[in-house]
């Protein structure tokens, strides 16, 4: 069954860190490209970063640019976003979710562009 688990979420200060994960199940996630989205309450789903495994390129939206950090451990079959420095209109629902094809930066936020979703995982962050 193929499976994307999030984790990593939590309640965190303006200013602190968290890193979340990205694990895949019954896919190798090296072969696919792999994008994390956001939803805050009453907005819309927004892409926030994406690695294309194979080519080994990253896009981040700007808003997270410099800040957040996208990156891929083949043997743990894992995706990791390392947040820095969050500001409270970071807080959402993170998910991840992987695609077949290359992600341009155009892509990284078209949700059909992807395949395969997880289930999210809480960030909030306060002021």
């Amino acid at each position: 069954e193929v499976q994307l688990v999030e984790s990593g979420g939590g309640l965190v200060q303006a200013g602190g860190s968290l890193r979340l994960s990205c694990a895949a199940y019954g896919f190798s996630l090296d072969d696919y490209a792999i994008g994390w989205f956001r939803q805050a309450p009453g907005k819309e789903r927004e892409g926030v970063s994406v690695l294309n495994s194979r080519l080994g390129s990253a896009y981040y939206a700007d808003s997270v640019k410099g800040r957040f950090t996208i990156s891929g451990d083949n043997a743990k079959n894992t995706v990791y976003l390392q947040m820095n420095t969050l500001k409270p209109e970071d807080s959402g629902v993170y998910y991840c979710a992987a695609s077949r094809g290359t992600i341009t930066p155009q892509g990284m936020g078209v949700m059909y562009e992807y395949d395969y979703w997880g289930q999210g995982t809480q960030v909030a962050v306060s002021s």
